[in-house]
């Protein structure tokens, strides 16, 4: 206290001597209540004894230092009234308070304040009192007033209790919640069947202890729970009725189980002598709930999962596909078809080998189509067009605000392959800086998207295809082994079309049906020279070439003839007109008959040769033919290779 403010405070009436100011100064100090004394014109502490300081957890330097406003931050109207009514009153009294402490926490206060003169000035002293305590005292008060009452008024509350259960033991015992009672102490006072059955403690074990340190001491996370902040005992503090649907009961056996209760205060001639508890078991329930979340949850993103599916899709529809199905019965094509069968229950990865154009992603779609994933999409991925500073954005994913540019939160081809195929084509073209990546989400089967922390798992089948040899990429230090090792498990390679023209003519009546509808041409076909030439070329395009040399044939032809351009095989120029039409050759009628004209050729072809087959002036050549078709075609029509002239 400053010096002057002190010395007129303690200066007795009667001019007592400075020993009594000392006296008083003491008292001040050593007083049981929390004390301070406001100057509320310059809003300041003038003082304030040990207990204020203890209450309010302040050094007493430090408290001083704190105007009543920064103490009271935040109620600085309930301040203004409280103080406006001890100056013009003498002295008020307010329990509606609460004081800042250092760590941010708030004590509710009840204040009691008195005007007094210093200095020319009204000053306020105040006693403070934490209203916790108060209440608890008020509650031992009671609990005193009873025992004063003599052990007649204790008889007559036990009776009233055990009243209550007598009057109701068919309700309790029917009832399917649980039930008890607690008197002005918490003490259980009776439990009902139901209450015993989920809590696993019988009535006996129950009653005569304090219910909330029995089944109702901790949160759901184990925090400790105050008895003065539980609910259920605030029924009879307060005197009002209590509901919760957020805490937890917990069982003799150390269990818990979330509940949802109901408190109510029971009262005898006007005062609160304990509260009656209902409460159910809401487990089912809250199982329900969560159940239901989880399933928003996961119809949530299914849907979100088929939109960009459905987009996926949409853009691969616009990328024109070679074809539907596997055209062919050489004996290449059905060795991969066998392969294909068995592989595809399986979710073994697959090592697509082959040259441009000989239909690997076909391939790919058909082990996607006839295995247990041809529900789900096959994603495919083209590793020769993906730049690498997006490749993990590509194949996994970001997050909004990832990098820049990042606006949005993007699924990766991974995850949208999730259940599904994911087609890794031009996989010989992936950077090798890159190719670890690729190869951890392969074998962990888990990934992050990329700005994200969280770890995200993928049941996902690979298909890889490539047109380079890997294992000799590999081997020069081009191509990761270790991934090589992991895609390879079952290869599969694509044969070209220049070691299988048996499938020629197939594939060309294939396209030509397709682009014939296509452009309106249906009138159009193939002759048996046609045929011939076509099977007669090497194909360094393949199967992609067929086609699109196909189409070009279908634009340029006119009427129902077919002209065909091989390359190196300009197309002869049209004859004049006034030349005579050369004499046609009568068709065969009948495909036996076209069989025999066939096989007549190749024996006048053999005979013509000396039995030559191969090499120059051989029957290929004089035919047109491959070596290896003619031998193909003699075995068919089962011609036996003639013995050389002269051998």
């Amino acid at each position: 206290m400053h010096s002057e403010d002190a010395r007129v405070l303690t200066m007795h009436p009667n001019g007592a001597p400075t020993l009594a100011a000392a006296h008083y100064r003491a008292l001040f100090a050593h007083h049981p209540e929390a004390l301070m004394l406001w100057d509320p014109s310059d809003d300041r502490i003038l003082e304030a004894n040990d207990r204020a300081c203890a209450l309010l957890r302040r050094e007493r330097n430090a408290l001083l230092a704190l105007p009543p406003s920064g103490l009271h931050r935040g109620e600085r109207g309930a301040l203004v009234v409280f103080t406006q009514s001890v100056l013009e009153q003498g002295e008020a009294w307010t329990n509606s308070l609460t004081c800042e402490r250092p760590d941010g926490s708030r004590v509710a206060v009840e204040y009691s304040a008195r005007r007094i003169r210093l200095a020319q000035h009204d000053h306020l002293l105040l006693s403070a009192r934490d209203l916790a305590t108060v209440r608890q005292r008020e509650l031992t008060s009671d609990v005193d007033a009873y025992a004063r009452g003599g052990v007649a008024d204790w008889r007559r509350v036990e009776r009233l209790f055990a009243s209550i259960e007598s009057d109701n033991r068919l309700i309790l015992r029917a009832a399917g919640e649980g039930i008890y009672g607690v008197d002005a102490n918490g003490v259980t006072t009776f439990v009902n069947p139901a209450a015993e059955r989920m809590l696993g403690w019988s009535a006996g074990e129950l009653v005569g202890k304090t219910m909330h340190e029995t089944i109702h001491h901790s949160h759901a996370d184990g925090a400790d729970y105050p008895s003065a902040q539980c609910p259920i005992y605030a029924a009879f503090r307060e005197g009002a009725v209590q509901h919760r649907e957020d805490e937890v009961f917990w069982r003799k056996d150390g269990s818990r189980f979330p509940v949802e209760y109901t408190s109510t205060p029971i009262v005898d001639r006007g005062r609160l002598i304990g509260a009656v508890i209902v409460f159910r078991d809401i487990s089912d329930r809250r199982d329900a709930q969560e159940r239901l979340r989880s399933t928003m949850s996961e119809l949530e993103g299914l849907k979100r999962r088929l939109e960009l599916e459905n987009d996926y899709l949409q853009e691969e529809l616009k990328e024109e596909t070679n074809y539907r199905e596997i055209v062919g019965r050489s004996r290449a094509v059905g060795e991969v078809v066998q392969k294909i069968e068995l592989v595809a229950p399986t979710d073994a990865p697959v090592l697509i080998t082959g040259e441009s154009g000989t239909g690997k992603e076909l391939i790919a779609r058909a082990i996607h189509g006839a295995s247990r994933r041809g529900d789900r999409p096959l994603i495919r991925v083209n590793c020769a067009a993906v730049p690498a500073e997006l490749f993990e954005s590509e194949f996994f994913g970001h997050v909004k605000g990832a990098f820049t540019g990042a606006v949005a939160d993007r699924v990766g081809r991974f995850e949208l392959a999730d259940r599904g195929t994911l087609f890794l084509d031009e996989i010989g073209e992936l950077p090798l800086e890159l190719q670890g990546k690729l190869l951890r989400v392969l074998q962990e089967g888990q990934f992050e998207r990329v700005g994200d922390t969280r770890t995200r798992s993928v049941d996902v089948r690979v298909v890889a295809a490539t047109n380079r040899r890997l294992d000799q990429e590999a081997a020069a230090g081009r191509f990761r082994r270790d991934l090589f090792y992991r895609l390879n498990v079952f290869p599969i390679e694509s044969v070209p079309l220049r070691e299988r023209p048996e499938d020629i003519p197939l594939l060309a009546s294939h396209f030509l049906a397709k682009v014939g509808r296509r452009h309106g041409r249906n009138a159009l076909q193939l002759s048996r020279a046609d045929i011939e030439r076509l099977q007669g070329y090497q194909w360094p395009g393949n199967v992609r070439e067929l086609e699109n040399l196909i189409e070009r044939a279908v634009i340029v032809s006119t009427g129902t003839r077919l002209v065909i351009d091989l390359p190196g095989n300009p197309v002869p120029a049209a004859a004049p007109v006034s030349a005579a039409p050369p004499a046609p050759r009568a068709a065969p009628a009948t495909e036996r008959e076209r069989i025999e004209q066939e096989r007549h050729m190749i024996l006048a072809a053999l005979e013509a040769s000396g039995g030559k087959v191969f090499g120059d002036n051989g029957a290929a050549a004089r035919l047109g033919l491959k070596p290896t078709t003619l031998a193909s075609r003699m075995k068919r029509f089962g011609i036996e290779k003639p013995r050389r002239s002269g051998s």
